[in-house]
């Protein structure tokens, strides 16, 4: 009996063996497609990324990085620093090449609106469909809050190849270079990136103007912006991030 029953379980163990080896190529091999095509980015990119942080006299590579978009603007703000009390100095302004929806924020799946709120990168994906994607936590606690119950939406992501339903899209060589230094600042400690959407530069009188045509008789989308017009106040002010929390009501309070 017990010679039956070892050939019979090394057979076993050998198909299994097998049947995982199988199941684990198609994994492996993408991980080390994933892996080559970070590493050949990252080579050709770096050092044009250190120039231009020499040209604007900032320390390579950053400790710290704050990422804030405009959707009316069609701005995309990298914001840099080194240490926590050091304020951020702006490093380089994107053209956002695609969006989709207009102003007000997300509250369903399949409204096609690019949020409005505050976010920080959840992801990062080498192998999207976008060239490169960095994946934002929607829907955050105050979404969950105000949008629909059953299907707040999701997949929100900062991406290449100009293409957008509901995502911040710019073009390739912009990805890159956002891709490149959020994975060197996560890299040294910074395990939340901020991303901050806003529906208009508040600061620029036609942005200003357009804004308040978008929302009239909007009230709940008024009231939503004013409300996250205090961070950008905040920042424009002091050129650090504030604390963000969120009440009952999924307002946004600042610290």
């Amino acid at each position: 009996m017990k010679q039956l029953c070892i050939p019979f379980l090394l057979t076993l163990l050998l198909a299994l063996f097998a049947n995982t080896f199988l199941f684990a190529q198609p994994a492996l091999l993408e991980n080390k497609k994933s892996s080559q095509k970070t590493k050949e980015i990252f080579s050709r990119i770096t050092g044009s990324l250190k120039n231009k942080f020499e040209e604007k006299k900032l320390n390579w590579p950053p400790q710290y990085l704050y990422i804030r978009s405009f959707k009316y603007d069609r701005l995309l703000e990298l914001w840099v620093k080194n240490n926590a009390e050091e304020q951020y100095s702006l490093f380089k302004t994107y053209h956002i090449c695609m969006q989709s929806g207009g102003i007000g924020p997300k509250r369903s799946e399949g409204d096609n609106q690019v949020p409005e709120g505050f976010y920080y990168i959840n992801e990062f994906n080498p192998n999207s469909n976008y060239h490169l994607s960095l994946g934002l936590n929607y829907p955050n606690t105050s979404d969950k809050i105000l949008s629909n119950s059953v299907k707040p939406g999701g997949d929100i992501y900062i991406h290449g190849n100009c293409v957008s339903t509901g995502c911040i899209a710019i073009q390739d060589m912009s990805i890159e270079e956002v891709y490149v230094i959020a994975s060197l600042v996560k890299a040294k400690g910074q395990n939340f990136i901020p991303v901050h959407i806003f529906p208009v530069k508040y600061d620029n009188e036609q942005s200003l103007n357009y804004l308040i045509d978008s929302i009239n008789g909007r009230q709940v989308v008024h009231e939503f912006i004013l409300n996250i017009k205090l961070v950008f106040d905040f920042f424009e002010n002091n050129k650090q991030v504030p604390i963000i929390f969120i009440n009952k009501k999924g307002e946004y309070v600042i610290n």
